[in-house]
């Protein structure tokens, strides 16, 4: 996908939209090579996750440090408080977990995983994703190990449903993409906004924050084009994703909560830009 370019301060060009890498740029020796002495974890924020959990852990391990490649230096599972057995399966499978003594919802858990991490570069990563592949993590490392400018990476890919190729995803494309749509067009681009698999800069996350619950990912990928610019995004094919597919009474509620967050950011866009003309 192209994109208009822009002039920088040292008369470069700089492109003005949403950047898209594609996955010959994001070989496992690229962005090792890339890596250098900068620090990476993994956030796995799960609750009853314990079919699933394992499997997400296993197809990352080859990655970690002293265990593969090295493009990662630490496996977190941020445990919301399941009533299963995530966390025992998680320790079982030899990565760090921190277990919340309260459900807190899916914001409070990533916001609990960068405060227990170590990383520099902090890759989060859906606990329910049953065909987890090796190849998430050069994908969504890349980007920001190959270029300074990018601070966040969003995962894309296609959303199989009941049998059919295509179809999942139903928030995001009745909810978050005409929201991003008609709010904030220069994140129109974006084909996952909502993608539970992301990565970003230590410092990025620390200064924009984290919203609560499923407000999560439509408020950072908003709240990083405000703060950086559409052009310090990136996006990454993934390929197929295969998760649990929510029945329509859990999706009404979260559509809501994705629905409601890109209106507040807008309100406060636009009594911004009210106070600046006064």
């Amino acid at each position: 996908m192209e994109k208009t370019r822009s002039p920088k301060k040292d008369g470069t060009e700089a492109p003005s939209g949403i950047r898209n890498f594609s996955i010959d740029q994001l070989s496992v020796d690229a962005v090792l090579a890339a890596k250098g002495t900068t620090t990476t974890s993994v956030v796995l924020p799960a609750r009853d996750e314990e079919s699933t959990i394992g499997w997400v852990i296993e197809a990352i391990r080859p990655h970690l440090t002293g265990h593969g490649t090295g493009l990662l230096d630490e496996i977190l599972v941020i445990d919301d408080a399941s009533s299963d057995e995530t966390a025992l399966v998680a320790k079982l499978a030899g990565v760090n977990v921190r277990s919340l003594s309260g459900a807190g919802g899916k914001g409070q858990a990533m916001a609990s995983g960068v405060e227990t991490a170590t990383g520099d570069v902090i890759v989060f990563l859906d606990a329910d994703v049953v065909n987890t592949s090796p190849d998430y993590i050069p994908r969504l490392l890349g980007p920001l190990l190959l270029d300074e400018s990018i601070q966040l990476v969003k995962g894309f890919y296609a959303r199989p449903i009941d049998g059919e190729p295509s179809g999942g995803g139903r928030v995001t494309e009745l909810t978050a993409r005409p929201a991003l749509a008609l709010l904030f067009p220069e994140l129109a681009d974006v084909l996952q906004p909502l993608a539970g698999e992301t990565a970003l800069r230590r410092n990025v996350v620390e200064s924009v924050g984290l919203a609560p619950g499923y407000q999560v990912e439509m408020a950072l990928l908003i709240d990083v084009g405000r703060r950086y610019g559409a052009s310090a995004i990136a996006q990454v094919d993934l390929g197929m994703r295969v998760h649990r597919n929510r029945p329509l009474s859990e999706l009404g509620p979260m559509a809501a909560e994705v629905l409601s967050v890109a209106l507040e950011r807008s309100r406060s866009d636009s009594a911004s830009n009210e106070v600046r003309t006064d």
